[in-house]
């Protein structure tokens, strides 16, 4: 055991004069900037709690070892969540969604104007997009399964989807075909 006297003259000779580099090392070893001094005091606080038990031959050495434990400790105490808090947080009463109601009433509302557009389109394309959008076949599904081409139910889906956008946007929710491009050149009868 170490004399008071002794371990004050050693930390006044060994340990305060690396104030300047153990400052340092907080800043870039620690999130807690802000708590930068109280740090340092802790660190302090332990360097002479072990010192009284033997003084250390290498002071810089030892001060940094017990910097870095200090610090790693206390960035392990920041992670730990204490169960006071936890159950003050479930205690908490949740807060009352006052629109709910009215987000579920037009939703409903936006679900059968959707299904009336798809009754509107043409028996193909409802087909083709009840089959990709309700039943989630693929492009490839769809088309074996109707007999079809992928081409004709990449066009029909794209055809259906813009008609019920239509609709529901207000519009009267027809099939628009696109024209087809005009011919540049007639074919010649032979």
């Amino acid at each position: 055991m170490v004399d008071d006297k002794a371990l004050n003259d050693w930390f006044c000779r060994e340990v305060l004069p690396l104030e300047r580099s153990l400052t340092a090392f907080i800043r870039r070893n620690s999130r807690a900037v802000a708590d930068l001094v109280d740090l340092r005091q802790e660190i302090y606080e332990r360097v002479l709690v072990g010192a009284q038990n033997g003084l250390p031959q290498n002071a810089r050495a030892y001060v940094f070892t017990v910097a870095r434990n200090h610090l790693i400790n206390a960035a392990r105490r920041a992670q730990i969540v204490s169960f006071e808090l936890v159950v003050d947080l479930e205690s908490v009463a949740q807060e009352i969604d006052m629109f709910e109601t009215e987000r579920h009433l037009n939703a409903r509302d936006e679900l059968r104007l959707a299904l009336e557009a798809l009754n509107h389109l043409p028996p193909r394309c409802r087909e083709v997009v009840h089959l990709r959008k309700v039943e989630g076949l693929s492009t490839r599904e769809t088309a074996e399964r109707m007999g079809v081409g992928i081409d004709t139910v990449e066009k029909q889906i794209t055809n259906g989807m813009r008609a019920i956008a239509d609709f529901m946007l207000g519009g009267s929710g027809k099939v628009k075909r696109p024209s087809e491009p005009r011919r540049l050149f007639r074919k010649s009868a032979r």
